[in-house]
């Protein structure tokens, strides 16, 4: 494969989630999934980092949260967060990151959710690399935190990524953990000569 030129958007879902006991709620936005997300982003070239939570207060935070570490206090302090820092937004809803991502693009993304738990139309990382390298529109990898993703939402995507799994039976990684694997796996430059 030719090094990959598609655009590649990332999102973090805090509503609508699941609780453990399947209930649907709105999660809490955290410091390290902003952080750490955003700088896994980084790396790997990630057009834009949504963090999606309909709750003003929280969306307060995290613009505060992003105007110190892009502010040429937080820029000087660590130059490194402020770029990261770079690429992310705001969203209330996946509706609305989509648009954004329609605005930015001139197309909607091809919606690809993540989920600890196998669905019968899961793809492999080697088929979605396919897939992406290929794409003529952008690609759009959705998040959840708490419990993970409705089953609404999932059937409701184009593609649903396997899990993943490492050499165990454990499978409840970090939102932060798992989006530096999925990444990994699907845009580290090993793969761009597959």
């Amino acid at each position: 494969m030719a090094r990959l030129d598609v655009e590649v958007f990332l999102g973090l879902i805090h509503y609508p989630i699941r609780n453990k006991a399947g209930e649907i709620i709105t999660t809490t936005v955290t410091n390290l999934d902003l952080h750490d997300i955003a700088r896994v982003g980084k790396t790997y070239n990630i057009n834009k980092y949504f963090v999606i939570n309909p709750i003003k207060s929280q969306q307060a935070l995290v613009r505060r949260m992003k105007k110190y570490w892009t502010s040429e206090y937080g820029a000087k302090y660590i130059p490194n967060r402020s770029e990261a820092f770079s690429i992310l937004e705001i969203a209330s809803s996946l509706e609305e990151s989509i648009a954004m991502i329609k605005d930015i693009c001139g197309q909607e993304p091809y919606l690809v959710a993540t989920d600890a738990n196998p669905f019968p139309n899961n793809v492999t990382y080697r088929e979605m690399r396919e897939i992406m390298y290929k794409s003529d529109r952008p690609i759009y990898l959705i998040y959840g935190t708490g419990w993970g993703l409705t089953e609404e939402m999932v059937k409701a995507c184009d593609y649903v990524l396997e899990p993943v799994w490492g050499r165990g039976d454990f499978n409840h990684l970090s939102v932060r953990s798992a989006a530096a694997i999925i990444l990994d796996r699907l845009l580290a430059k090993e793969w761009w000569n597959e």
